[in-house]
């Protein structure tokens, strides 16, 4: 098995990760990407400890840094838009909710495309997904949504959330997946005037609901970011008209900048939705079948680690799988004894977790608002700082440069 022949499925940050190192190592993988072309926008996402590490030694860097955005902390605003406290990156080293380096997901995800494009390319087929998987003690027999049916060495699941591949390989989704309260929306829309450049803006509404607008690399746009705290409705599921109505029900009449959310929303050509849910798994993989980013360890966008854990494991899974070419089953195992650590510190939720990113009445926001300058004051700001550090001591394992 020297030159293995493995599938990814997923085009995302995590798939296009494995698959731009596995080429590097000389193994050129087979991407399906259910998607019909990359998907823009997303929100931001920051490079941080060993995710930073990685998108340096992956030779990422210069590209980033051409594309990243200038926003300079977090500032919580009252109903007219006047600020009530804020969590500036500097004075919290760059480890609370702004990094030193923040891009959006769009943004990363086309440098790595990019840079699959100069290494060589992969075998990349958009508006393809896997729908049948059958696998021996050799290898996996592939049935894909177009009818083809192909041999692979090994499957890479890179497919997110709700992956087909961990249903097919593992079992249904409600076995593995705790819904944690809520839902997140992501779309992006022009800033408004009134819009303070450079700090990402977050409102609370209540009833639990929060809007935020993030700043974009370009200033004339931002992200909306919008967290609604709900019981579980699975009708909700791939009906974006559902999802807006609901969406509408909950900032409507919310103050601040709530009604130019909404008007922008029905505009979006890059809207979001979905549950917010963890992911947890006794193992990643299954004989030749292993998973990697969410589709094996969401810990959802409350925790904020998303973008790390799926560069990182791609990273890490390339790197042994280039490392045991002749020994998949091992470069799995070794896989997941290296990347447990990171994922294990890196889905921690904030304290309280969407109860108090999104309170239900005007004292539970203030309450909120109140701790949130405690914190940040200049005796508690040393604390705050060791809890968002958990994941700044871990080990993250070099591979050879090819």
């Amino acid at each position: 098995m020297n030159q293995p022949r493995i599938l990814v499925s997923g085009g995302g940050i995590g798939g296009n990760a494995v698959a731009l190192q596995l080429l590097r190592a000389g193994i050129r993988a087979t991407v399906v990407e259910r998607a019909t072309a990359p998907r823009p926008g997303g929100q931001s996402v920051d490079l941080r400890g060993a995710s930073g590490a990685v998108a340096e030694r992956m030779g990422l860097m210069d590209s980033i840094r051409k594309r990243q955005m200038d926003e300079r902390g977090v500032v919580f605003v009252d109903d007219n838009g006047a600020a009530i406290v804020r969590m500036d990156m500097e004075s919290l080293d760059g480890k609370g909710a702004v990094a030193e380096i923040e891009i959006t997901r769009g943004d990363l995800n086309q440098i790595l495309l990019d840079e699959l494009d100069s290494a060589g390319g992969v075998d990349y087929r958009y508006g393809e997904w896997i729908t049948d998987l059958a696998q021996d003690a050799d290898g996996v027999d592939v049935t894909l949504a177009s009818g083809a049916t192909e041999r692979f060495d090994l499957v890479i699941g890179a497919d997110g959330l709700h992956s087909a591949t961990r249903r097919l390989a593992f079992g249904p989704e409600q076995d593995f997946s705790t819904y944690l309260g809520g839902y997140m929306s992501f779309f992006t829309m022009p800033t408004p005037a009134e819009v303070e450049p450079h700090w990402f803006a977050m409102h609370s509404i209540p009833g639990g609901a929060s809007v935020g607008l993030r700043p974009d690399f370009d200033p004339a746009t931002c992200k909306a970011i919008i967290t609604i705290r709900s019981d579980a409705d699975p009708a909700l599921r791939r009906d974006t008209a559902a999802q807006q109505r609901l969406i509408r029900e909950r900032l409507s009449g919310g103050g601040w900048e709530s009604g130019t959310v909404l008007a922008a929303m029905d505009q979006a050509t890059d809207f979001y939705f979905d549950e917010l849910a963890r992911i947890d798994l006794p193992n990643w993989s299954a004989g030749r079948v292993v998973l990697l980013g969410d589709s094996a360890f969401c810990g959802s966008p409350l925790a904020g680690q998303g973008t790390a854990m799926a560069i990182t494991g791609g990273y890490i899974l390339a790197g042994e799988i280039a490392a045991h070419s002749g020994d998949p089953l091992r470069a799995l195992a070794r896989y997941e004894e290296l990347m447990r650590p990171f994922v294990a510190k890196s889905r921690d939720l904030p304290p309280g977790g969407i109860k108090a990113m999104a309170p239900m009445t005007r004292f539970g926001i203030r309450a909120g608002h109140t701790m949130t300058k405690l914190m940040m004051s200049k005796v508690m700001r040393p604390l705050m700082i060791k809890m968002l550090s958990t994941t700044e001591d871990y080990d993250l394992p070099e591979y050879p440069a090819r």
